[in-house]
């Protein structure tokens, strides 16, 4: 059985709470694995915070009140997507940088990294903004009620 949701959230630090609420309980119906569910809620708020701290991109015309959270649990894994319309990342620069022990920020896509599987960081074609999107293979509760067959 596959879920999937879409939100279109205000770039408002509220609005990260709302979305990890919205994965964990998604997850706790499914009957996925409690530490998996954590691991991704975690790096959903990370790529959340950064959307609300940096998707804004009024220079261009782009709407910059808004950012997208897009959650697929499809079989045995779950996608999770954030895209923004901010600026974007600058060149080769984006997947590399690495949070520094005294830094106050930039540790998000870090976590992200730690905590999923698969994550890949890039650019929105055309017309700017930012995506993240990561995955995790899920593990399920006994007796899940959704677990792939």
């Amino acid at each position: 059985m596959s879920i999937w949701w879409s939100l279109h959230l205000r770039r408002e630090a509220a609005s990260v709470p709302l979305a990890r609420r919205l994965l964990l309980g998604t997850m706790e119906t499914a009957g996925v694995d409690p530490d998996i569910s954590y691991d991704l809620s975690v790096a959903l708020s990370e790529a959340c915070a950064n959307a609300v701290e940096h998707g804004g991109n009024t220079a261009h015309g782009g709407c910059s009140e808004a950012y997208r959270v897009t959650a697929y649990l499809d079989g045995e894994k779950c996608r999770i997507e954030v895209a923004d319309s901010g600026p974007g990342f600058a060149g080769d620069d984006r997947p590399a940088r690495l949070a520094h022990d005294e830094a106050e920020g930039g540790r998000g896509l870090f976590l992200i990294r730690e905590l999923a599987d698969h994550v890949h960081i890039g650019n929105k074609p055309g017309r700017g903004g930012a995506v993240v999107s990561f995955d995790k293979i899920l593990k399920w509760k006994k007796d899940a009620p959704l677990v792939a067959v």
